[in-house]
């Protein structure tokens, strides 16, 4: 099995194990609210489904595509909630239907791409892998919200390292999204995975540490919980302001999350997760954590300068709902290199109730 047909098959089981949370939904369940405000359970499904179909289409009709940029641009605090609303007034079922099948028109679409194709997005081009790997995070990402809404717990797989390694190398975006000159060193980060192993990025000897379970990495990256909720642990002045401003999305800075709105779950998961309490700060041990998780621009690669990092999102209003993708995750143990800068559409990350 080749990396991409690897790939495909997470981004295939990732939607599947959202689908089942919802195939069975009454009527009243569809409408919901979820964490992201204004939106229902029928809005984050709605999003997903008009996201895949917007990714199928710059692969498949660049100049139609072309012309949905447009409208985006004519309207980028407006676009990315049309299209939810216009999904969510559709009956459930022709909703859930729809989103079907664009997921698996998707997953064809980009099977049949040649290796080394660019698609058109709302930003820069994007590689294969790295549409691949956007729209499993973003699935991950709504499908968070939509398990919180349903007082649901997922227990957390293996797919979490495409989240985490898109949160690893998006470090420096989450600064020049504020302004701020991103620190110039790298940094470590040590993530437990679900099965116990480690996820590392960056040199061993680093100064500047993060460590935790790859689960709390995945909420906190995505804004699907607050860091004062989760076991995910700085060492390290830089490290530790890092976690407070941390996104994997490009455009501006979500509110996310409050502090206690996962007290309905152990931290780090009931799975092996890290220990319950908040996360420690700055001079917190440098050893991994006990075991344990996205569109309108993806957040560059880390360290890049802010002029750079503002020439890659798309419209403001997708840009604050969505998830990045900086390319494929590596196998597990493998440094964080230069990532390639990418771009998909938006998410809202989580909100404050």
């Amino acid at each position: 099995m080749s990396e991409t047909e690897a790939l495909l098959g997470d981004l295939r089981a990732e939607g599947d194990e959202l689908d089942g949370l919802v195939a069975g939904l009454g009527g009243a369940e569809w409408r919901m609210a979820t964490p992201a405000p204004g939106w229902t359970i029928l809005h984050q499904i709605a999003h997903l489904a008009w996201t895949d179909e917007r990714a199928v289409q710059a692969a498949e009709d660049a100049q139609g595509f072309a012309d949905e940029v447009r409208r985006a641009w004519a309207a980028p605090d407006a676009f990315v909630d049309e299209g939810a609303e216009r999904g969510a007034a559709e009956p459930p079922e022709v909703l859930l239907g729809r989103w079907r099948e664009g997921r698996e028109r998707l997953i064809r679409t980009l099977a049949a791409q040649p290796p080394r194709a660019r698609l058109p997005w709302y930003g820069p081009p994007m590689s294969v892998m790295s549409m691949a790997t956007a729209r499993l995070m973003e699935t991950w990402a709504h499908g968070q919200d939509v398990a919180d809404a349903l007082g649901v717990h997922r227990a957390p797989t293996a797919r979490l390292r495409h989240v985490a390694r898109i949160g690893v190398r998006a470090r420096g975006y989450a600064y020049a999204a504020r302004g701020m000159e991103p620190p110039a060193e790298e940094f470590r980060v040590e993530l437990t995975a679900p099965d116990g192993e480690v996820w590392a990025y960056g040199p061993e000897g680093a100064a500047q540490r993060v460590t935790g379970p790859a689960l709390d990495f995945c909420l906190l990256v995505t804004q699907r919980a607050h860091r004062d909720d989760l076991a995910v642990r700085a060492e390290g002045p830089d490290a530790d302001r890092w976690l407070d401003i941390a996104q994997a999305f490009a455009g501006p800075p979500g509110k996310g999350r409050a502090p206690g709105q996962r007290t309905e779950y152990p931290v780090g998961g009931d799975d092996g997760g890290g220990p319950a309490g908040p996360a420690s700060r700055s001079g917190a041990s440098a050893g991994p954590a006990p075991r344990s998780g996205a569109s309108a621009g993806p957040a560059p690669e880390s360290g890049a300068s802010a002029s750079a990092a503002s020439q890659s999102g798309a419209p403001a209003s997708a840009a604050s709902r969505s998830g990045a993708s900086a390319g494929p995750a590596p196998r597990s143990g493998a440094s964080a290199g230069p990532a390639p800068q990418s771009d998909i559409p938006g998410h809202r990350p989580g909100g404050a109730a």
